[in-house]
């Protein structure tokens, strides 16, 4: 694509310069090649003003910026170059997500399965199916390597045109507070947003609740006012204490989903729960249904209630919708059990704040028979409020606890683990620092129709200590414990 077409992208800006082509977008300087447009962007740690040099010698023939910067190749000044960098990617790439039905799922817990919900219902539709999230992105069968909850503008709007051209037809997304907050999802054409709910988390970022739940209701307040066809909508969860702020913030027709409130689109009665399922009669726009889930726990609940009202947003048939839930055994690291022939239950869980632990081991004591004991740590560079309430939940709730490292990133993990301490209410907690120690003491600990939960780090396969990220996953380090202590009973 020529300059002088992207630039008419951006409003009052004009560039006077030769016609050069672009061949790609880039805002990190690493990744410019040969005819690439290199926009500078202050971030949170690095000002890409500051590595124009490296852009231009690694091809970069055109710099967007917000100051003025020593420079070989032309410059484009804007005003806000994060904003312009969003209305460049959806210019260069055609803007991509008009081509498709696009669901955001965006709250502190659920984001993952629900979208993984929203992925079965579409795809036993006959849909082709995309999906970008905590995990991986996927395209299709093909799966793609994800390192944020939602990419960067350029990455996401790549990925959007890669869906475009394998001819997807419906996708769900991940949007992190984050993001939404940093612009990276200006550009995306939504047609369903779905609110899950809000607890507390990224503190450290947003600094107050309120700031936090701001940040959340801007995926509301961008989908739009004018009732047109195809109309947009918002799924909501009425339970949540801000579900008022976004439904204020938002213009388009609304469906609720509520365990509490009978008023809603969807709600629930007659609730079932075991060890190896949940029953529930489902209220909804079509009538009452009877509805058999495998997952477990109030949460899996309202997970399935979120993907049920997106899917009759879409348009899809409810009883369908209903039989396809059924089939879900569940989501890579959401209440996973690990299986190594052992005679007490594994469970290994993303829960990383303090309201999804709750959930969480709220779920196991209402089935547990003997002794819950839960490994549990906190990670480093993130908010520092919540160590304690994560304590506080894994003791008040757990016969033991066994408090870890999670990904101390740049911190110290014993001064996390000691900011973690004056939570603990009971006798029942200890300290090992070291993550797989912790696990095998757990496992060492364990008496037949035990149950342990290792939480905070699910579906990761990896630890970030001091910067370095090295494999490690729950799963089989428990595996891996299981079989070397039955081999050395």
């Amino acid at each position: 694509m020529n300059i002088h077409e992207l630039v008419q992208s951006l409003p009052g800006v004009r560039f006077e310069g030769d016609n050069i082509n672009i061949t790609s977008i880039e805002h990190d300087s690493r990744k410019v090649q040969s005819g690439s447009l290199f926009v500078c962007v202050n971030g949170l740690t690095v000002d890409g003003h500051n590595f124009v040099g490296k852009a231009i010698e690694n091809g970069a023939v055109a710099i967007v910026a917000e100051r003025e910067v020593d420079a070989t190749v032309p410059v484009i000044m804007v005003n806000d170059s994060s904003r312009s960098l969003s209305i460049l990617a959806d210019t260069f790439y055609n803007s991509p997500t008009s081509s498709f039905s696009l669901v955001g799922v965006t709250g502190t817990n659920g984001k993952t399965t629900v979208t993984h919900l929203i992925e079965k219902i579409a795809k036993d539709r006959g849909e082709k199916t995309g999906l970008l999230g905590t995990m991986y992105r996927k395209i299709g069968e093909k799966v793609l390597p994800s390192t944020h909850t939602t990419p960067d503008v350029v990455t996401l709007q790549k990925t959007f045109l890669e869906m475009k051209e394998e001819h997807v037809t419906v996708a769900a997304m991940e949007v992190s507070s984050h993001a939404l907050v940093q612009g990276r999802v200006h550009g995306c054409d939504f047609d369903v947003a779905v609110f899950t709910n809000l607890t507390q988390d990224h503190l450290d970022y947003h600094g107050t609740m309120e700031e936090y739940a701001h940040a959340k209701s801007l995926l509301f307040s961008q989908l739009g006012n004018a009732y047109k066809k195809p109309l947009k909508y918002a799924v909501i969860n009425l339970d949540d204490d801000y579900a008022e702020i976004m439904l204020q913030a938002t213009a388009v027709p609304v469906f609720t989903y509520s365990l509490e409130d009978k008023r809603a689109h969807f709600s629930v009665t007659n609730i079932q729960t075991s060890n190896t399922g949940t029953k529930f009669t489902l209220h909804s726009p079509e009538g009452t249904k009877r509805v058999t889930i495998q997952m477990v726990g109030l949460f899996s609940i309202y997970n399935v209630l979120a993907a049920l009202a997106t899917g009759y947003a879409l348009g899809y048939d409810l009883d369908e919708m209903i039989v396809s839930l059924g089939e879900v055994k569940g989501v890579p690291g959401r209440f996973e059990l690990v299986n190594a022939g052992q005679d007490f239950t594994i469970i290994v869980d993303y829960a990383h704040t303090p309201d999804s632990l709750e959930n969480v081991l709220s779920t196991i004591n209402s089935f547990a028979k003997q002794q819950i004991i839960t490994v549990v740590g906190c990670g480093g560079d993130r908010d520092r409020t919540k160590r304690p309430k994560m304590a506080k939940v894994a003791s008040d709730l757990s016969s033991k606890v066994i408090l870890t490292s999670d990904n101390p990133r740049t911190e110290d993990p014993e001064v996390i683990l000691e900011e973690m301490l004056p939570g603990v209410t009971k006798d029942n907690a200890s300290v090992i620092v070291d993550r797989k120690e912790a696990i095998e003491k757990a496992i060492s600990l364990a008496n037949p129709g035990d149950i342990i939960l290792i939480a905070g780090k699910g579906h990761e396969t990896y630890q970030e200590i001091n910067g370095v990220r090295t494999n490690f996953d729950d799963r089989e380090v428990s595996k891996e414990a299981v079989v070397f202590t039955q081999k050395n009973k």
